[in-house]
């Protein structure tokens, strides 16, 4: 697959080391005839490592095989979230740093998340499109700065 072709969660191999990628970042070119970059945060599937490594647009990586399990959150376990397969309702079990930024986004009875498990290990989660999320609090309206839209913090 082609560096433009990565998302968010897919498992990939560098260097023969397998890493799932949390974050990427593209810098376009500023001059003629330049080459888009794609700057991607990894962290390895064996000890948790961090690792950046930066890309062309048209650079080759090779994604790991792994198998895709339609599950739901159920519980906290600790530090340890635990997603219940949809088809066999055996559990699953992921630790948080595993989750990563992901985590905020994950409530309680969650549906349409993938569980990524190789070798019978669960590494990492894909979450849906889009979840439902509740506004708890949000400050007053500004009075009198209607002149420009600024937007107020929500929790």
């Amino acid at each position: 697959m082609k560096a433009t072709d990565v998302k968010k969660g897919n498992v990939i191999e560098h260097n023969n080391n397998a890493y799932q990628v949390r974050d990427i970042e593209k810098s376009s070119a500023q001059g003629r005839g330049g080459n888009v970059t794609y700057r991607f945060t990894l962290y390895s599937i064996a000890n948790g490592s961090k690792l950046d490594l930066s890309l062309r647009a048209d650079d080759e990586l090779s994604e790991l095989d792994l198998i895709r399990r339609e599950s739901s959150f159920s519980y906290m376990d600790g530090d340890a979230f635990v997603f219940l397969d949809n088809e066999d309702y055996s559990s699953h079990t992921i630790d948080a740093d595993q989750v990563g930024d992901l985590a905020k986004y994950i409530s309680e009875g969650l549906t349409g998340v993938f569980v990524q498990i190789i070798d019978d290990n669960p590494i990492g989660i894909q979450l849906p499109a889009s979840v439902v999320l509740e506004v708890i609090d949000t400050p007053p309206e500004l009075k009198g700065g209607s002149a420009t839209k600024r937007s107020k913090p929500a929790t």
